[in-house]
């Protein structure tokens, strides 16, 4: 969404007068960039401190997936064809992310970034040294060619970067983003986040002799910068990736203790159920566990209790989370707040969260939730400000009552909630007539489709199924293989599906793609629900173009409270650890990272004394 801005604005954006950090007052070429405060390491640091910096390098590392692959090309992911997961290891970014602070990023490819006080753009030096692994160079015109390919034939892509206006060479090995708008502190990192193409490799003429396009999926085997290339694969089953030996940035600060397996390998698998038993029979060293149910029940084999395979948790502190049922609004069906209430309604958490997955859950009541950003109460000090200069657009309820999901958790509650569920609908237009619910002006019924691609989520929907049914609703389960899904999703071809947003400590620009107007109809965008709500679009405003940390904390509030008040989901439930199982062949290093979880296999090695002990695998 466009902004305009005052020439005063503007006259204090560039003096500085807006409490920005010190750090960043002076357009200087820096190391970091950091939304909060001051970068952690300084240009002279030789590590992370939450990696080995002596860790062995050897062995295998596999890796598994659903569903399969048809495709090495990154710019038409989600567009055309399925990415084989592997390929982030071949190609690199300008930044990186540290995993032991908040929203702080360190050079890659760049060596240095600055930026004016306004970012109004971003600069960056690329390395001398960096190299494609055909020996050539990483150039200015690499970057400029991968960023126009991505935002011209990615719309995920295009949309995230509709405020960067142009990408330029303005140095031997620098490249200036330009902004279409001021005062947008995000920019400047965002714009290192996308995967640098080698410019010349897709100009060029493939081995069958046509000349390559990097507006078409392929499975010519990509040429990378990265710390590993593709050794060989078996479309749609599996990708074996190989440690480049002489890798340009090996001693890099933010390379250092990773990339450590000699080889890593991507095996593919259509069924949950089959995903575990080849994890049983040692097909794959690392299972990270979604389902209470299998944590719970699925661990009871020989190679757990003698030690073979280690179960493990590690806390989630980087992320908040929304997980729900998600409508389509662009249905007329769900177009009714009261409809898509009374859905919540019919929703016992309660007693699935007891019978199917073991009590491991907690409901979720915010779109951040598991962080500071998730409302609660009701709105003080800055975020009511916030919340009171958009009155005329965000529901009187904001103000008056905090936003709770319905308590059930006893035959009288269920009672009392399908009740208020009946209530609503037939003030939306919905009765009952011969014990089915239809439109009152129509008599059009109200039959919908769950629509899921994971076959162990078929029990959820089925639990919930009943309940719906108890008000006169038909109800439809379709469990469809994770291709139609996604194409499905592209095209919004669904009525009731779930969906997860994974929210950093620092929101701003992904908000336009999860919740605004902008991306409601854009195929393939992240917002599944298709929320068009002007008081949701100038509260994502505020968020991106805060000032202070105090101000972007008030501004999500404010939006998490909207976003609640508006009934755009059934917030489903959530766990803050990572669940994970593993085949004891590794090591990883003492100090873990706060905001990483496992990070495998990132900072982890292999372990030749315990391989030899346990076998080394399938």
């Amino acid at each position: 969404m466009r902004r305009t801005f005052s020439a005063a604005l503007v006259s204090a954006l560039v003096a500085g007068s807006l409490l920005l950090p010190a750090a960043v007052r002076a357009n200087e070429w820096r190391h970091a960039a950091t939304l909060m405060g001051e970068p952690k390491y300084g240009p002279d640091f030789k590590h992370f401190e939450y990696v080995n910096p002596t860790a062995p390098k050897g062995g295998t590392v596999r890796s598994a997936g659903l569903g399969g692959f048809d495709n090495f090309n990154p710019v038409t992911a989600g567009v055309k064809g399925q990415l084989e997961g592997g390929v982030s290891l071949v190609y690199e970014t300008l930044t990186v992310n540290s995993q032991d602070e908040v929203s702080t990023v360190y050079g890659l490819l760049a060596e240095a970034m600055k930026f004016p006080p306004d970012f109004s753009s971003a600069t960056f030096r690329l390395r001398a040294e960096a190299r494609w692994h055909d020996g050539r160079p990483v150039t200015p015109e690499d970057v400029i060619f991968s960023f126009e390919a991505f935002k011209k034939l990615s719309p995920r892509y295009a949309f995230y970067y509709q405020h960067v206006v142009k990408a330029e060479k303005t140095g031997e090995r620098e490249v200036t983003f330009t902004f279409d708008q001021p005062g947008n502190r995000e920019l400047p990192q965002i714009v290192g986040q996308f995967f640098v193409l080698p410019k010349h490799w897709w100009e060029g003429t493939g081995p069958d002799g046509r000349k390559r396009d990097v507006s078409q999926t392929t499975l010519e085997p990509p040429l990378g910068s990265g710390p590993y290339r593709l050794k060989s694969f078996s479309a749609p089953r599996s990708a074996v990736y190989e440690r480049v030996p002489d890798y340009w940035g090996a001693k890099l600060p933010v390379r250092v203790g990773q990339a450590n397996f000699d080889e890593q390998r991507f095996e593919y698998f259509r069924d949950t159920t089959v995903l575990v038993e080849a994890f049983k029979g040692d097909q794959y060293d690392f299972r990270r566990e979604n389902s209470a149910k299998n944590w719970a029940t699925a661990y009871d084999f020989p190679a757990v209790k003698d030690g073979r395979v280690l179960r493990e948790e590690f806390p989630q502190r980087a992320t908040g989370v929304m997980q729900a049922f998600v409508f389509n609004l662009r249905r007329d069906t769900f177009k009714d707040r009261r409809v898509r209430r009374a859905f919540n309604l019919a929703f016992d958490f309660e007693e699935m969260n007891k019978t199917v997955f073991y009590g491991a859950y907690k409901r979720i009541d915010s779109f951040y939730s598991g962080t500071e950003l998730a409302s609660s109460g009701l709105p003080e000090g800055l975020e009511k400000e916030i919340l009171e200069s958009l009155k005329d657009k965000v529901p009187a309820s904001v103000f008056t009552t905090p936003y709770h999901n319905p308590d059930a958790g006893s035959p009288e509650k269920v009672r009392a909630n399908l009740r208020e569920a009946d209530r609503l609908l037939k003030e939306a237009g919905w009765e009952i007539r011969d014990g089915k619910r239809v439109n009152t002006a129509t008599g059009r019924p109200l039959v919908i489709e769950l629509l899921a691609y994971d076959s162990t989520f078929e029990r959820v929907l089925l639990f919930l199924k009943p309940s719906l049914e108890r008000l006169g609703i038909g109800v439809t389960v379709r469990v469809v293989d994770p291709a139609q899904y996604e194409n499905r999703m592209r095209d919004f071809d669904f009525d009731v599906t779930t969906d997860l947003w994974a929210q950093s400590l620092s929101p701003g620009n992904e908000q336009r793609e999860y919740w605004g107007s902008g991306a409601a109809d854009r195929p393939g965008s992240r917002n599944t629900a298709g929320i068009k709500d002007p008081a949701v679009d100038a509260l994502i405003d505020r968020v991106v173009f805060a000032k202070s940390r105090e101000e972007l904390v008030a501004a999500v509030k404010a939006l998490d409270r909207v976003l609640l008040a508006g009934d755009y989901v059934v917030p489903q439930w959530t766990y803050d650890k990572e669940r994970t199982a593993r085949w004891d062949r590794f090591g990883r290093p003492e100090k873990m990272p706060r905001y990483g979880a496992s990070s495998f296999p990132t900072i982890w090695w292999y372990d030749e004394d315990k391989a030899k002990r346990i076998g080394r695998g399938g």
